[in-house]
């Protein structure tokens, strides 16, 4: 592709644009950053008349201040979720009945969620027991008797 006699301002604002569909279509709250920054780059290079040099470096600095200053916003102002227990499945199981399905010795066994096993720490508990989801750690599932 050529691009020969097309302004470098218009390359700019195209690459903001396309970064800003990107942004849509994969969002992430990452590219909206670089957007902005191909934004006033352009914005920049068609009121100045800059070298292309110097409208990389221009970009490249101010990527740099827009992803710094969304992160650090984004900190302070974070994003309320109507379940913020979504992608924390053991989270999301303190409180249910679960069954033993391999005895709980030593502190140690596997209970059975749902339609799949889990390993298990708790009370020493013989197979077939059924036992209560305190918490978890990791993988694991902290258990008590009934």
């Amino acid at each position: 592709m050529n691009f020969d006699g097309i302004e470098p301002h218009w390359l700019w604002l195209i690459a903001a644009a396309l970064l800003g569909i990107a942004e849509v279509l994969m969002p992430g709250l990452f590219l909206i950053w670089l957007a902005a920054a191909a934004a006033v780059t352009g914005l920049a290079a068609l009121l100045l008349d800059l070298p292309p040099a110097f409208e990389f470096a221009l970009f490249a600095l101010v990527a740099l201040a827009s992803i710094y200053v969304g992160r650090r916003w984004y900190a302070s102002h974070p994003v309320e979720s109507s379940d913020p227990l979504l992608n924390d499945r053991a989270a999301r199981l303190v409180g249910r009945t679960v069954v033993v399905v391999g005895a709980i010795e030593n502190g140690v066994g596997r209970v059975k969620v749902g339609d799949s096993v889990w390993n298990a720490r708790g009370p020493d508990a013989e197979e077939g027991a059924k036992v209560r989801v305190v918490g978890a750690d990791g993988t694991c599932l902290k258990v008590e008797p009934l």
